[in-house]
């Protein structure tokens, strides 16, 4: 699964597909094209201004091409919705048009230059996978789905992606007929809500016939322009839905939309942010007396994605995560005081690192995402003398946490509680009791649990496989020489761009560690690890004359788990799970087994390790997408592969294994 360029053209001023030989919109007007058969024809603005106004619509979009079709769904959405409803837009894509030819098609509609405009500044080069955006304060979303449609909408989850209209806007059936076979119509029924519209710009005999097969009214009606004919219509009939494993469903949540957050950190803040913006009244409980005073209270952080080419679950989360977080930063924070994208290098430091980089440098990934460089190249870009090459991640740089994590809990609609030592949750049979060491509680019908390691202090939790790791970094004034340093450069560590003059660098690793105090020790480590990574870096810091006694720094507890995947989603009740299934490889469509036994109300979002300012975020939009019963910002194998159950359903399969002779 990788990102290509297009290969535009441009005729008479407007974009040309080379590749396909095709018109991305209409030469008479593609802006009254898309009124017309796509608006018009599935009646948006009627079914729109009936909605209530906390109602929710979904759009499915076969073809994001230039995005002209969605602005001008966005458009008309703010002059007819009600204030409260939310629009969902999924759309897929190929072939991403690069930003800046995006900027040229879209400067051809000045009617739609603010809803350009919001769309560029979030738009970047897109590399495989979904990659979300958010508009009008969240009243719009776009889901975009980069890949060959065949393999992104099979990833779909059918029970929050429900689509309501689908706009069929891929270049014409000759000349692209794979966006036009009985696979990809089978997948619009499979995703459809009932009753669902669609319609679109082609009268051709294999869509007619291909949607009719896959369960869809068909009517031929007036087309645009030079076009004579076009088609419309509704699903007729909705195929069964597909089994889906019980035990990585998501419980539907219809109480009231309150809820506690446990946690202050990055994990937290985010989940709480994302749920308050969508109007609900969230507590967030911080133990200690700040928020941001865990791992999330580093000076800096690094916006790392160390990627395996083989595109592993992890790697797919850790691409959407990182253009998540990116679209998020310079909305949120300020430019060189709390967040820099200064870029990174990532330097091939060994025979395995310099393989990894060249089979992610084969993957085709769009060069604004990564590049290779020489030993030289990464030099220029870093300011420094570096002894290895590797790669480039242009937009990636540094964080200063705490002022993303207090941006965040600033959300309106979120109440922080400091100092609330939480030791014990309780449920009543309609809520969770959060009780504190002092005797204060709270209580909401949903908790989420996001402090780390810590989670595993509540029986609910306890199954949950985390592990803590002890990590110190350390901080050095910076000199003249070294202020040359403009990137972050990493390897077996990392060192950053000086910010309130000082730099910042590490980390270590202690995996038996059970203290937290900062010792001199690391901080040597810390300072041998960064003559290694840059001796050049190493000198301008001060070299030989840099004391460890002199540094200063802070270790925190980072939380993983045995598969360094995060744990995101609802909790089941442990000692029930294998009662529920006793033999879980004999689940499937034939014996669909009973749902999971929940814990009613009970999340988590945990174990981001020292990636949680590229998954916390995310994990954070899932959360709350998926309590809002909306789609989901990642494909349904990754929404199982953090499922919290996965490590009860696999010790339950161990359990039943068949034993070798």
């Amino acid at each position: 699964m990788t990102a290509s360029s297009p290969l535009l053209d441009w005729q008479d001023g407007q974009p040309v597909s080379t590749r396909f030989g095709d018109v991305y919109f209409s030469r008479d007007s593609g802006l009254d094209e898309t009124r017309h058969v796509f608006l018009a024809h599935n009646r948006l603005a009627e079914r729109w201004a009936a909605l209530p106004a906390d109602g929710r619509f979904v759009l499915g979009e076969t073809g994001f091409g230039t995005g002209l079709n969605v602005l001008c769904a966005w458009q008309l959405w703010r002059r007819c919705a009600p204030a409260g409803a939310r629009l969902h837009v999924i759309s897929t894509e190929k072939y991403p048009i690069p930003p800046e030819q995006l900027a040229r098609a879209l400067a051809l509609w000045p009617e739609l230059a603010e809803f350009s405009q919001a769309l560029l500044a979030q738009y970047a080069a897109l590399g495989p996978g979904w990659h979300r955006f958010s508009f009008d304060e969240g009243a719009v979303t776009l889901t975009l789905l980069v890949g060959d449609a065949l393999d992104t909408l099979p990833q779909l989850d059918a029970a929050s992606s429900a689509v309501d209209a689908w706009f069929l806007d891929g270049f014409a059936p000759a000349r692209n007929p794979e966006l036009w076979s009985p696979a990809l119509f089978a997948q619009l029924a499979r995703l459809s809500a009932p009753g669902a519209s669609y319609a679109t710009f082609t009268s051709a005999g294999v869509v007619k016939r291909g949607l009719a097969e896959a369960g869809f009214s068909v009517r031929r009606v007036a087309g645009f322009g030079s076009k004579r004919h076009m088609l419309c219509g509704e699903l007729a009939a909705p195929p069964a839905p597909a089994w889906r494993a019980p035990w990585f469903a998501w419980p539907r949540h219809t109480g009231q939309r309150r809820a506690l957050v446990l946690g202050g950190g990055i994990a937290g803040a985010a989940a709480a942010a994302a749920l308050a913006r969508r109007g609900w009244a969230v507590t967030l409980l911080e133990q200690k007396a700040a928020l941001a005073d865990g791992a999330s209270g580093n000076a800096q952080g690094v916006l790392h994605t160390k990627l395996s080419p083989h595109l592993t679950p992890l790697t797919r989360l850790l691409l959407s995560g990182y253009a998540y977080s990116l679209r998020q930063l310079p909305r949120q924070l300020r430019a060189g005081e709390d967040w820099d994208a200064c870029g990174i290098v990532q330097q091939s430091f060994d025979a395995d690192e310099a393989q990894r980089h060249a089979g992610l440098a084969a993957l085709g990934l769009p060069e604004a995402l990564l590049r290779p460089v020489d030993a030289a190249q990464a030099s220029a870009l870093a300011g420094v003398a570096l002894p290895h090459g590797g790669l480039w991640f242009a937009q990636g740089g540094w964080v200063h946490p705490p002022a993303w994590v207090r941006q965040l809990a600033a959300t309106p609609g979120v109440t922080v509680c400091c100092g609330a030592d939480i030791v014990a949750l309780e449920h009543d049979g309609e809520q969770w009791q959060a009780r504190a060491a002092d005797g204060r509680q709270w209580q909401a019908p949903v908790v989420v649990v996001a402090n780390a390691h810590q989670a595993g202090q509540f029986s609910q939790l306890a199954h949950l496989p985390i592990k803590p790791i002890r990590g110190q970094v350390s901080h050095a004034p910076a000199t003249e020489a070294s202020l040359a340093l403009r990137a972050v450069v990493c390897g077996e560590s990392y060192i950053s761009p000086a910010r309130h003059g000082r730099h910042c660098f590490g980390a270590t690793f202690r995996f038996q560690a059970e203290q937290l105090a900062v010792t001199v020790e690391e901080h040597q480590e810390n300072l041998d690890k960064l003559a290694a990574l840059s001796p050049d870096g190493w000198r301008r810091l001060g070299g030989e004359a840099l004391s460890a006694q002199a540094l200063d720094g802070r270790s925190g507890w980072r939380a993983t788990t045995p598969d360094y995947l995060p744990l995101v989603g609802p909790v089941a009740d442990a000692a029930a799970f294998a009662d529920a299934y006793p033999a879980p490889e004999r689940c499937g469509p034939r014996q669909p087994g009973p749902d999971a036994p929940w814990l009613p109300g009970l999340y988590v979002s945990l174990a981001h390790g020292s990636r949680g300012l590229v998954t916390a975020p995310l994990a954070g939009e899932l959360l709350a997408a998926m309590l809002n019963h909306e789609p989901a910002p990642l494909p349904q194998p990754l929404l199982d592969a953090l499922h919290p159950n996965r490590f009860l359903w696999r010790a339950q399969k161990r359990r039943h294994a068949p034993e070798r002779a």
